[in-house]
């Protein structure tokens, strides 16, 4: 009994010592993480909108496991599985600002199960194969780093009979089990549909202002639609309208020239290359109101660009130049124009041998970003803006026929997933079924068809999102992976 009293008591003083050497405050951890944010920060992915929006939300499901590591008392406990887009670097670049190919990113994808910030800092750039060297360097404690460093280090390991004698919880163990665990659709509804049932009801009463609010305006301002880029709250969409129902008292001339056009309310304002009226949601009105000025200015500007696609249309037999909001980065129109007109002179100066409509029914999108072109599985071809002329020549011919095969079976695909959504939606009593941007139509396929073989009473009522991962938003949609197990 003396023997294991006197272990006991060693035991606690030892853990006391590693949790002081061990402590980080909530600033030590954003300094430490300085570049793993610059890898992953979305607004520098504003050329992939897929990969930003993935990024954004995965930071929101890490800030908040972070803040609640440094809450007092804290002890609930599970394991969070998150993915991000880090940025490539270059091997031996030296400037930091500069220090990132322009090839593009990897996918990475970890689990965080630890309950301590330092341990989930060195996870997190561990898993993204960033420096740590940094962390050694911040004043983590009291104590002097070389002291903490060998208390850390020291490899103590109880027999596990001390651990059922004590009561104690052995750390391996615990480990062992938190890896193992996996977060399945059932278990995650059970632990989560209150809290989304809770947040949905409460966000009613806005969603009916909202709905009420883009229709009046929709009717008023003779709007084919308004949209928002993001996937703002209700509270933040109902004060964007309520700023443009403003400006519309206070400047009903400016107005005249939005008849059957879309708004959009984004980053930045402007037009975008689909024809839509950007609204900053960080302008003042006076910027909006030098927007809707501008508009006929910015029509005469889209009429130059559609007969700029024609053109570029008939140097290459026929094929249509399309653009696709989903998949693209936001432009402007003045930016569209620029890369539209850049490609047009290269055709042009090349005299390519195209025969006249030959590609008739076959579609493409402009890339700045790439430099090799390539086929989607939705169909279109993904051209480079600086394509050597004569390999796209070949790329274009030697693709012709899976492109058409691709083209036919998309609309096939974009059928089948809208019946299933429909299923889906009736079959569970949903308010609402929706896809993220990022989540292609072959994954939203198998997403329902899997669901429609379970049994989930949990979501009657609800707002179901297909994502890449568990969250709940902060109106009460759920949102599930596509790959859900």
């Amino acid at each position: 009994t003396f023997y294991y009293f006197v272990r006991l008591c060693l035991d606690k003083i030892l853990l006391q010592c590693v949790l002081q050497s061990r402590t980080l405050s909530g600033a030590d951890a954003i300094n430490a993480l300085r570049p793993f944010y610059f890898a992953v920060h979305p607004d520098f992915f504003g050329q992939h909108p897929k990969e930003r929006e993935v990024n954004e939300n995965s930071l929101k499901r890490l800030n908040g496991y972070l803040e609640n590591l440094q809450k007092p008392g804290f002890r609930s406990f599970k394991p969070t599985q998150l993915t991000f887009y880090v940025r490539e670097r270059e091997p031996n670049s030296s400037n930091v600002q500069e220090s990132f190919s322009a090839s593009g990113f990897r996918a990475v994808s970890f689990t965080l199960h630890t309950r301590d910030l330092l341990s989930t800092v060195l996870d997190i750039l561990n898993s993204c194969s960033l420096s740590t060297e940094h962390v050694q360097s911040l004043n983590v404690n009291s104590q002097p780093h070389k002291e903490a460093k060998s208390t850390v280090n020291r490899p103590i390991k109880w027999d596990k009979t001390y651990y059922s004698f004590t009561g104690f919880k052995d750390p391996e163990e615990e480990l062992e089990q938190a890896q193992r665990v996996e977060t399945t659709l059932l278990s995650w509804l059970d632990d989560n549909e209150a809290s989304a049932v809770k947040k949905l009801k409460k966000s009613l009463p806005l969603r009916k202002e909202l709905e009420r609010l883009k229709i009046e305006l929709s009717h008023e301002l003779q709007l084919s639609d308004i949209r928002w880029q993001r996937s703002w709250g209700i509270a933040h969409r109902c004060s964007q309208l309520h700023s443009l129902g403003r400006l519309v008292q206070q400047r009903p001339e400016i107005l005249e020239n939005v008849k059957g056009r879309t708004v959009v309310f984004t980053d930045r304002s402007g037009m975008s290359a689909a024809g839509h009226i950007m609204l900053g949601t960080m302008d003042v009105h006076h910027h909006w109101t030098k927007i809707f000025e501008r508009l006929p200015n910015y029509y005469k500007l889209q009429k130059r660009l559609l007969l700029l696609e024609d053109r570029i249309s008939q140097l290459l037999g026929g094929i249509q130049v399309i653009y696709i909001e989903e998949l693209q980065p936001l432009f402007t129109l003045e930016e569209y124009f620029e890369i539209l007109n850049s490609f047009y002179n290269r055709l042009r100066d090349s005299r390519l041998p195209f025969h006249p409509r030959s590609l008739r029914g076959l579609q493409m999108i402009l890339e700045s970003d790439r430099y090799a072109p390539s086929l989607h599985e939705l169909g279109h071809f993904m051209i480079p803006t600086i394509c050597d002329p004569a390999a796209l020549q070949w790329f274009i011919f030697a693709k012709a026929q899976e492109a058409r095969e691709n083209l036919k079976r998309k609309e096939e695909m974009m059928l089948t997933e809208k019946e299933l959504i429909n299923t889906s939606t009736e079959r569970f009593s949903l308010d609402r079924l929706y896809k993220e941007p990022s989540v292609s139509s072959a994954q939203m396929i198998d997403c329902c068809k899997r669901l429609l073989e379970e049994s989930l009473p949990y979501l009657q009522g609800m707002h179901l999102c297909i994502s890449h991962f568990y969250s709940v938003l902060q109106d009460g949609d759920l949102c599930i992976p596509w790959n859900w197990r």
